[in-house]
């Protein structure tokens, strides 16, 4: 319960991202202010969840209604720390990868409304991931070469294609997510992601008649996601089906 408690918490400061980084607002220094009115919130109007359903949905003082969005990314950061805590037990490495999934949470939101992965997440990311290589050092080279198990063969299609092919962004966040991964998870990452991306996206162009461009940062954050929590399981279940 305090875990999820922290997640909705942390999932609030997610969504105060999600609106102003693409904006280039800060989102440390400035007020919790209404989009519509800018009226400065008060403390009863940032409660998780409640507030939310107090309000009824709505701005306590101009009545605009409020996206969902809200609530919602709010409970699911909270379920994504329950996931990683059951997983990873309570330790430092489980906070590192809480605030990982959280990065990813935003970053998933920005780059499918914008196409484009803020460079400050993935230097959080990075940030997050150089601490986790420190902390976990017996496994120094296999978090190195996570960093540029995929994002070398991404930066060679980057080159290739001039940036068509494949986006910065999206090439940055498979290198940093490599140091939280390790190499045979991160490459086990862009794959799910792949095969994701692949089938999602072309139920979307069937039934939303969505363009053949498709933003990647949210399906390779739910690879990196699945690879971080059930990527060993994976990975030993393909090498016994191959009896190696």
């Amino acid at each position: 319960i305090i875990v999820f408690l922290y997640g909705c918490v942390i999932g609030s400061f997610v969504n105060v991202c999600i609106y102003r980084i693409p904006q280039g607002e800060d989102v440390i220094k400035k007020s919790s202010h209404c989009m519509k009115c800018n009226h400065i919130l008060r403390w009863y109007d940032l409660v998780p969840v409640i507030s939310f359903l107090i309000l009824k949905g709505k701005c306590r003082y101009c009545g605009t209604k409020l996206s969902p969005q809200y609530p919602v990314i709010e409970v699911l950061n909270g379920i994504l720390y329950c996931l990683i805590f059951s997983h990873k037990g309570i330790t430092v490495n489980s906070i590192i990868y809480c605030l990982f999934v959280s990065a990813l949470l935003a970053l998933s939101v920005i780059d499918f409304r914008t196409y484009e992965i803020p460079i400050s997440i993935n230097g959080f990311i990075l940030i997050l991931g150089i601490l986790h290589v420190m902390l976990n050092s017996q496994k120094f080279w296999n978090y190195v070469l996570g960093f540029v198990s995929v994002s070398a063969g991404l930066w060679i299609i980057y080159c290739l294609t001039r940036g068509r092919g494949i986006g910065g962004g999206d090439l940055k966040l498979m290198a940093v997510s490599g140091l939280l991964l390790g190499w045979k998870e991160n490459i086990l990452a862009f794959f799910i992601a792949c095969i994701l991306g692949s089938v999602i996206h072309i139920v979307r162009m069937k039934i939303e008649k969505a363009g053949n461009v498709l933003a990647m940062g949210p399906y390779l954050a739910a690879g990196i996601f699945i690879s971080l929590l059930w990527g060993e399981h994976f990975i030993s279940w393909y090498l016994k089906m191959l009896g190696i």
